[in-house]
């Protein structure tokens, strides 16, 4: 534990940030999962599945969660396995 005060608050804040990265980020992994359930079974519209993911994976790239080259890795292989489907 740190004996600073400002290394104190940084430990909280990291806490709150760490927590709140965890939640975009599993939420994330649950769209791109549900899409990919839904593109697999080709029940849906695929255009409104894809819209979808590449809505929740734009959100984590604004609030600094992923890479913006992780992300439109992964839109476009969503958008590919939508075509391919």
């Amino acid at each position: 534990m740190p004996n600073i005060k400002s290394q104190k608050k940084r430990v909280i804040t990291n806490e709150k940030a760490t927590a709140r990265n965890k939640a975009v980020k599993s939420s994330l992994k649950t769209a791109l999962k549900k899409a990919q359930a839904d593109i697999a079974s080709g029940e849906s519209d695929s255009k409104a599945v894809v819209s979808a993911a590449s809505s929740a994976i734009d959100k984590a790239v604004k609030k600094g969660v992923i890479h913006k080259n992780t992300a439109a890795r992964k839109k476009a292989a969503i958008a590919r396995s939508a075509n391919q489907a």
